[in-house]
Formats: structure tokens, C-alpha cells, sequence
């Protein structure tokens, strides 16, 4: 029953969401909002991670959603040592 519902559910919920944030990636009027559209990307594709991991019964899914998150962080701390260098 959870497979039935992470498949015919979550992942397409997960799957619209990524092309409307890649939208706002795309339109994104400053830097700012594409960094961000881009790490709630990066936050959706985990969560697609999970479910896949639910759905196939892969637990080594979680690692590899792990994995992405940590870079996923750096990649922000990264963006904010940026700009906070930038006005100064």
C-alpha cells in the first residue's frame, strides 16, 4: 500500500514541484532567488530520493540522499560566504 501511494502520489506531487521551482530557476529576477530555487531543487530531489527508496525497497537510496544533501549544504554556505564577502 505505501509502494501504491509513493508511486502514484508523492512522486508526481515531488515531480510538479521541481518544474515549477525550475520555472522560478529560470525567471529568477536576482541571484538570490535562483540560488534558493536551486537548493529547494536540490531539497525536492531528495525527497524523490526518498520515496524512490521507499518504493523499490533500497535502502542505500538514503545514503545517496544523504550524500546530496551535505554537498546541497556546502553549496549554500558557499553562496552566503559570496555575497556576505561581496559587501564588504
Amino acid at each position: 500500500m505505501l509502494q501504491t501511494f509513493g508511486l502514484f502520489v508523492v512522486l508526481p506531487i515531488l515531480s510538479i514541484a521541481i518544474l515549477l521551482t525550475l520555472i522560478r530557476l529560470i525567471k529568477g529576477p536576482t541571484l538570490s532567488d535562483r540560488v534558493v530555487a536551486l537548493d529547494l531543487m536540490t531539497t525536492l530531489g531528495i525527497g524523490v530520493i526518498a520515496a524512490s527508496a521507499i518504493v523499490y525497497h533500497e535502502p542505500i537510496f538514503l545514503d545517496v540522499a544523504l550524500i546530496v544533501a551535505l554537498v546541497s549544504f556546502l553549496g549554500t554556505i558557499a553562496f552566503a560566504y559570496y555575497v556576505e564577502k561581496g559587501t564588504k
